[in-house]
């Protein structure tokens, strides 16, 4: 057979079937019909001239020569990325667009100074920013709506390249007439997961973080389910319920006093906070010098 240049989307489709580990989970995830990935990667096969998938009931894993194949078509999906980024970019000389997804805490706390900085750094990037939780910023890189995402769960996929910017921690907060306001002894973990709690919705990156922290907590009803951090603090200082929120969220009401710290005995609740892209391993462009702004020391404030 003829050397033909690769099929950009086959070898998608490929590297797909080997991270989900079935044909038709790979096709799902590029929102392709089965019956076409199956030709699809029988074409793949047929100009590799041997077996690439080990099929069976249970999925499909990759053969040995399956596994450098994957890694070689990675690579060259990557340099497919940066060329298509690189192309993207060139079309405006004067303006480069950076499509950036932020989850709520990152995004009220941390984005505004971020941008700040990156425009008196890089002052040709104009961001268009989304506020969404972590698991639709996943969705939306994932379907390439996104450059760039901010996420708080640690829950990272292995589809994506992923890089910790810092350790964000997570307190315990309750209303100052809340019966928890006035105990003397810290609350154990066990006895906060019990409790039924003011929660973020399914999908956010804190009510993510809380549960791999605390298992137990999943099997607990919330008092209430809200959409925001702010809705959240408003229902705990109203008397609600405790909430489990980014020290970064409440820090100005526990400074107020509007807020309650309960001290949680013998655990501190830190998780992730993860700039997330797909394509090339190495970022280039101005997601790289926003990613760079997001990790180095803020400049003082006058």
């Amino acid at each position: 057979m003829t050397d033909q240049l690769p099929n950009l989307q086959a070898l998608a489709l490929f590297v797909a079937v080997v991270d989900e580990g079935g044909l038709g989970a790979g096709a799902r995830r590029l929102g392709m019909y089965q019956p076409n990935a199956s030709r699809m990667v029988a074409q793949l096969e047929a100009q590799a001239g041997k077996p690439l998938l080990d099929r069976s009931p249970r999925g499909a894993r990759p053969t040995s020569a399956g596994l450098l194949y994957a890694a070689h078509a990675r690579e060259l999906l990557e340099a497919a990325e940066g060329f298509t980024g690189w192309l993207r970019h060139s079309r405006d000389d004067d303006t480069l667009e950076l499509h950036v997804g932020a989850s709520m805490t990152i995004a009220e706390h941390l984005m505004p100074a971020w941008l700040t900085e990156l425009r008196r750094t890089s002052p040709r990037v104009r961001v268009d920013l989304r506020v969404l939780n972590s698991t639709q910023v996943l969705e939306e890189i994932r379907s390439g709506q996104l450059q760039l995402g901010f996420i708080e769960t640690p829950h990272v996929p292995r589809w994506v390249h992923a890089y910790d910017l810092r350790e964000d921690e997570l307190v315990v907060v309750v209303a100052p007439h809340h019966p928890w306001a006035l105990r003397q002894e810290p609350v154990g973990l066990e006895e906060l997961a019990a409790t039924p709690l003011v929660v973020r919705e399914g999908g956010s990156g804190t009510r993510d973080a809380f549960e791999e922290l605390a298992p137990s907590a999943t099997s607990t009803p919330p008092v209430q389910e809200l959409s925001s951090n702010a809705a959240v603090r408003v229902a705990v200082a109203s008397g609600a319920g405790p909430a489990v929120l980014s020290m970064l969220a409440v820090r100005s009401l526990l400074e107020t006093g509007q807020l309650h710290r309960v001290p949680l005995a013998g655990a501190t609740l830190r998780r992730p906070l993860t700039a997330v892209w797909k394509g090339p391993r190495r970022l280039s462009g101005p997601a790289a010098d926003l990613v760079a702004v997001a990790t180095a020391p803020m400049r003082p404030t006058l």
